[in-house]
């Protein structure tokens, strides 16, 4: 039995390491028969641990998804509840323009009306987007409060903002300066007020 559990174990890290490779190079239409063959193992092997390309995907991004939570956890404490907001956001826009797939993973989420912290679905309180809301909620709900951004925007707003940037700008030869472009536009507006 303990052979086993650590046969598993070291599978689940050869296909995560495969699969992370995969993604790199191909985004979210990397081939889960392809990190399968490359890591070794049967595809029922790679779909026992990641039932579906959606978990696959959260668990290749789990890493950063989790230092974008640290830095919204960092930012909450900050005196300027624009400027931290904004400061997130465009950790999550650059860093979905750099990694392969991490857009399409926010986009296999579509908007309810049930905040993530208070579903009762297991699946979607761990989904990337679910585990973004509740680090970064509060940075909106603090930006809202003070004024900073117009009444009624939602998590969801910032996330297909972060999404749309993202896709929009990966087949440019510098996506992380288009990007950067589009972002600067759209939090200052397309014609500010002179």
């Amino acid at each position: 039995m303990t052979g086993q559990r650590s046969d598993a174990r070291r599978n689940y890290s050869r296909i995560l390491a495969v699969a992370e490779a995969e993604v790199a190079r191909h985004g979210a239409a990397a081939s889960l028969e392809q990190v399968a063959r490359t890591a070794g193992v049967g595809s029922a092997t790679v779909r026992r641990h990641f039932p579906t390309r959606q978990a696959l995907l959260e668990a290749v991004f789990q890493e950063r998804i989790q230092a974008l939570c640290e830095r919204a956890d960092q930012l909450s404490r900050a005196d300027d509840s624009r400027a931290a907001l904004l400061d997130w956001l465009h950790g999550l826009v650059l860093y979905a323009v750099s990694a392969r797939g991490f857009a399409d993973v926010l986009t296999y989420e579509p908007p309810t009306d049930v905040p993530a912290d208070t579903s009762t679905d297991a699946q979607v309180q761990h989904s990337c987007g679910a585990v973004l809301e509740r680090a970064a909620a509060p940075l909106l709900r603090r930006a809202l409060r003070d004024e900073v951004v117009r009444p009624g925007v939602t998590f969801h707003d910032l996330i297909t903002l972060a999404v749309g940037i993202a896709l929009a700008t990966e087949h440019h030869a510098e996506p992380a300066v288009q990007a950067d472009r589009l972002f600067t536009l759209t939090v200052e507006g397309l014609s500010p007020s002179p």
